[in-house]
């Protein structure tokens, strides 16, 4: 999970400075009448344009991670609640879907006892960032 994320930061990273880049350059095209200098340019980068472009792709990378780390903090508690079902003797955990959206954790399928669905709801409830555990598992009967 951490590797993903590294991953994704450091590609948000590269496109940010890369329009970081292409905002320095933006104004400049045109036939150049000169090589070094380009038609209806003085040739001077507007520095204030490209700090506010940079500032506005800043932001959007922000964003942008702050949305992709909220997933894969949603994904690792899923995974801790199906890893501890998994361990769990009492909890057949292939019978039971979780789903997490920010804090709240929701238990969904069928178990084979009122045991095996009161284990599998104290196993979520007890799992670290879980703030509500919905639960919609059903008693086989």
């Amino acid at each position: 999970m951490r590797a993903l994320l590294r991953l994704v930061l450091v590609v948000v990273a590269v496109v940010a400075i890369g329009f970081l880049f292409l905002g320095y350059w933006a104004g400049q095209k045109g036939t150049a009448a000169h090589p070094s200098t380009p038609a209806g340019t003085s040739g001077t980068i507007n520095t204030e344009r490209a700090r506010e472009r940079a500032a506005e792709l800043g932001e959007k990378a922000a964003g942008a991670a702050a949305k992709v780390q909220e997933g894969v903090s949603e994904a690792g508690i899923t995974a801790k609640i199906k890893a501890k079902m998994a361990l769990d003797d009492s909890v057949k955990s292939r019978s039971i879907n979780v789903t997490t959206d920010g804090t709240v954790v929701t238990l969904s399928g069928t178990v084979e006892s009122v045991k095996e669905h009161d284990r599998a709801i104290a196993l979520a409830r007890e799992t670290d960032s879980v703030s509500q555990v919905v639960d919609r598992l059903r008693v086989q009967r």
